[in-house]
């Protein structure tokens, strides 16, 4: 992709997708299952932007860092990693892989556990925002929405302008910004020149800005101190930076995204991908043991070698409590 700046692709690898448990856990995140084709998400996620970047930086805490390196040696490519002691949000995570690069390169920052599909449509976006962020804009990616979603945070924009950044709504304010039609769902996509994210940051949270230098200035081939680490509040980067500073471009996408977030996303996902489910539409994951659903509809039954969960698909938010549970009583299940 042509532009006078070195592009670098920041993969976030952090998150232990409770939402997903039991197939989630601790030592095993929801970015490193392969349940997707064969592939990891971010193996998925990696591959997706290898042909538009020319550096790869992953960014991780201590307990990931041997997973990112297995995925790793599936590519030929050149990356570097940085090691978080302890994770304190995305807002500081960004601030290192932009403390690390030079100050002109531009940042395209992604999750690593989300789907996308339509890559036409999404190099499209990626292009448009580059264009953007040599402007010297912080750039957010919004997606259309294809249903009323509840999960979502939501971003309300006229043109490339933020208008205003929305929380998770009802059902009800759901529906209603699905009619609106710019009213489009918040990716956690990003791009910027790594200056300008560091220079809204300092503006907008100075306290994150210092002491994530610090913590970067200590740093030893890129793992991060603990106690340093520990001084750095622990906050999303929109709430320091995308939701405060008035520098903020949004580039409206058309690619398909999910942030695969719950298993009903899941289950979505592998229905239209051929997964096989029973006239009901219950499916099956992790087991190709004989199981009859009876009286049931849309259901998933997972199972692992120490834990089975049931649910309806409808209810996959709820999963989350059955993780807050186990993890009240540090059970080994996590």
């Amino acid at each position: 992709m042509s532009t006078s700046n070195e592009i670098v692709h920041v993969v976030l690898t952090g998150g232990v997708g409770s939402r997903l448990w039991p197939l989630s856990r601790k030592t095993k995140p929801k970015q490193y299952l392969e349940l997707f084709d064969g592939q990891s998400l971010l193996e998925k996620t990696i591959a997706r932007n290898l042909s538009i970047t020319d550096k790869l930086l992953i960014v991780g805490n201590i307990e990931n860092y041997s997973l990112s390196c297995e995925v790793m040696k599936k590519f030929d490519t050149i990356h570097s990693h940085i090691i978080e002691a302890a994770p304190r949000n995305t807002a500081a995570a960004i601030a290192f892989a932009a403390f690390q690069s030079q100050s002109d390169a531009i940042l395209i920052v992604t999750p690593s556990d989300h789907i996308i599909e339509g890559e036409e449509a999404y190099f499209d976006a990626v292009k448009k925002a580059i264009t953007i962020a040599n402007k010297n804009y912080l750039v957010t990616f919004g997606i259309k929405p294809s249903k009323a979603e509840t999960g979502y945070g939501y971003i309300e924009f006229m043109d490339e302008n933020v208008v205003a950044f929305h929380e998770k709504p009802t059902n009800e304010k759901a529906t209603m910004f699905l009619n609106r039609g710019n009213f489009y769902w918040n990716s956690g996509l990003f791009c910027f020149k790594a200056g300008v994210f560091l220079e809204q940051l300092e503006k907008h949270d100075p306290e994150v800005y210092h002491k994530s230098k610090l913590a970067w200035e200590a740093s030893n081939n890129g793992f991060l101190d603990y106690n340093l680490s520990m001084e750095i509040p622990s906050t999303s980067v929109d709430y320091a930076v995308m939701e405060r500073s008035k520098n903020i471009k949004v580039v409206a996408s058309s690619f398909e995204w999910s942030d695969l977030g719950s298993f009903e996303s899941v289950y979505d996902y592998l229905v239209k991908s051929g997964h096989k489910t029973d006239a009901n539409g219950n499916i099956l994951i992790g087991t190709t043991t004989h199981t009859s659903f009876v009286g049931l509809k849309n259901c998933l039954l997972i199972y692992t070698l120490d834990a089975f969960l049931v649910l309806q698909k409808e209810y996959s938010q709820e999963v989350k409590r059955t993780y807050q549970e186990l993890e009240a009583i540090d059970s080994p299940l996590l």
